[in-house]
């Protein structure tokens, strides 16, 4: 098929790409890059360990790397912690908000809510939406709303984050109020049956539980045993080493006051490795009660703390950030003069998407990496599962040929039909038309069943791979075809993305991430017929259980 434009390229420019095609071949040839080149990136580093690169990022360009603590540097063990902050949600609900006594007989499911849900305040409903922020599915309570509830409800609306009628559930400290929203509608609409102010139960549930983390109630519990809810990962001390080693400053900044810091801090590194008898060897800089995302827009200042106590007492304001100093507050425009550290030559690792990640990055220039710890049972998951996944892919591509198909031969039926209609034809021709007619009517009935049943086993297998993983609300990063809005958001404003710190240490120092080339779908069509013609070429191994949530 001619271009309908003509080409730009000259003579010249024509030679020197076909000399480079030819030197291309040459060494895509080469016996020895050849086995590079077919062995899968990361190859040392088990999947679900790896580094995942949204945009390119030179670490050899990174002087500072700084790090959040809690789900950051200190992985907490999911069900405890969560069980937790539930039972003390619930019982500051009732002690002090007047919620009835049976409050007490709910009961925590862990599978009930997942990072990236929103919760509505007028409706009362759990929702995950996709990256267009258009309502996937929904939960009232322990029930699903049907797909008549979702098209009355939502279809006509787009959920956005600013708007108030909507709660992100964007942490991992937010799914026990999730939970409990869920389990308060049920129980007033079905057990006690009285009525329910939706969104007086969101904003007493959310200051219940910010409660229990601000006045030290909770985080009071954690350090009586601390082993008991957070995971010591012995990998974090040789990999921050390693950064170290590369000549990477590194600096803590967390929400956290000095005295939890340090606890937790000294359970997870100190004694760890030789060459740092305390946590504070590893670390340029600690600041404390950092109020983030305000840190990254208010000008409040740095405040030094006694570090010789844990009882946060300020020495005073600070002029400068010196290492074996410990600090609390401070904003990112005084941070990065005191440092002479700035933008790009800045890794900051966190957990928390908006006030850490997307606050970051919108105010400033440094490159970010999100820490999601609930990644590794997704990846072991799909690994497990990933000829059915692949088979999915297939009967969703055959699917979108059908349809080609099925309107190809519609048109081909109806231009028969035309020449049918008009005026007499001479037998012959007549009785070619017809059975032209009849076999093209033949064709179409066969697509069209096939179409229906590739509809239905494509959409038996979808529930079938999500359900597998969470009965509720299937993957993290995926809401039916589309990238769910969590995905999305890791997509947008993440560098880079992983499981856990300990990560990094897989990679060196100088490291470079690189992202895989974008794609749209104009320029994906000329793979999809190939790939087309390979279905059904493999078998379909029985599939692995999902593995433990928590990290081991």
């Amino acid at each position: 098929m001619n271009s309908i434009h003509g080409g730009l390229r000259g003579e010249s420019d024509a030679e020197r790409v076909a000399q480079a095609q030819r030197r291309a071949q040459a060494l895509l040839s080469d016996p020895t890059l050849g086995k590079i080149f077919q062995a899968r990136s990361g190859r040392d580093v088990p999947v679900a360990r790896q580094v995942f690169v949204n945009r390119n990022l030179h670490l050899g360009k990174v002087e500072a790397v700084g790090f959040d603590m809690d789900y950051t540097l200190a992985i907490y063990h999911l069900r405890r912690i969560e069980q937790l902050s539930y039972d003390m949600t619930i019982e500051r609900l009732v002690t002090h908000k007047g919620y009835p006594e049976e409050l007490r007989k709910l009961t925590y499911d862990h599978a009930a809510v997942i990072r990236g849900l929103f919760i509505d305040k007028r409706y009362g409903n759990l929702l995950k939406i996709d990256r267009f922020g258009h309502v996937g599915r929904a939960f009232h309570g322990s029930d699903p709303l049907s797909e008549e509830q979702l098209d009355k409800l939502y279809r006509n609306e787009r959920i956005r984050l600013k708007n108030d009628d909507y709660a992100w559930l964007d942490t991992l400290f937010a799914l026990p109020e999730g939970a409990i929203f869920l389990g308060c509608v049920d129980l007033f609409e079905k057990e006690l049956q009285r009525p329910l102010d939706y969104r007086k139960l969101f904003d007493d549930v959310r200051e219940s539980i910010d409660t229990v983390h601000r006045d030290n109630t909770l985080k009071a519990v954690i350090r009586q045993d601390i082993a008991k809810y957070i995971y010591k990962d012995e990998e974090l001390g040789p990999a921050l080493h390693k950064l170290r080693s590369g000549g990477k400053k590194l600096f803590v900044l967390t929400n956290s006051l000095w005295d939890y810091t340090q606890a937790v801090m000294s359970y997870l590194l100190d004694g760890l490795l030789p060459e740092y008898p305390s946590w504070r060897n590893y670390f340029d800089v600690v600041i404390t009660g950092a109020a983030k995302p305000a840190f990254f827009s208010e000008a409040r200042p740095f405040l030094e703390i006694d570090a010789s106590t844990e009882a946060n007492t300020v020495l005073g304001e600070a002029e400068s950030l010196e290492r074996g100093k410990v600090y609390q507050g401070g904003n990112l425009a005084a941070f990065e003069r005191m440092t002479e550290i700035a933008g790009g030559a800045v890794l900051y690792v966190g957990d928390h998407i908006y006030g850490d990640i997307l606050k970051s990055k919108k105010t400033s220039m440094w490159r970010t990496c999100m820490i999601v710890q609930e990644i590794e049972d997704e990846i072991t998951y799909l690994e497990s599962r990933r000829d059915e996944v692949t088979r999915l892919a297939d009967l969703e591509l055959l699917q979108s040929r059908l349809d080609d198909e099925v309107q190809r031969h519609k048109t081909q039926l109806n231009q028969i039909e035309r020449k049918l209609e008009r005026e007499a034809t001479a037998p012959l021709e007549q009785s070619e038309l017809e059975a032209a007619f009849k076999a093209v009517k033949g064709e179409l009935d066969h697509l069209r069943k096939s179409h229906k049943d590739c509809m239905g086993l494509a959409r038996t297998l979808e529930e079938d791979i999500e359900r597998g993983f969470n009965p509720r609300w299937g993957l993290h990063f995926k809401e039916g075809v589309e990238n769910s809005r969590f995905g999305e958001q890791v997509e947008q404003y993440a560098c880079l993305y992983t499981s856990r710190v300990s990560n990094l240490g897989s990679y060196s120092p100088m490291h470079t991430f690189r992202s895989a080339r974008e794609q749209m779908p104009h320029e994906l069509a000329g793979a999809l017929s190939a790939k087309l013609g390979a279905l059904g070429s493999e078998g379909l191994p029985k599939a692995a259980n999902r593995a433990p949530t928590d990290i081991p």
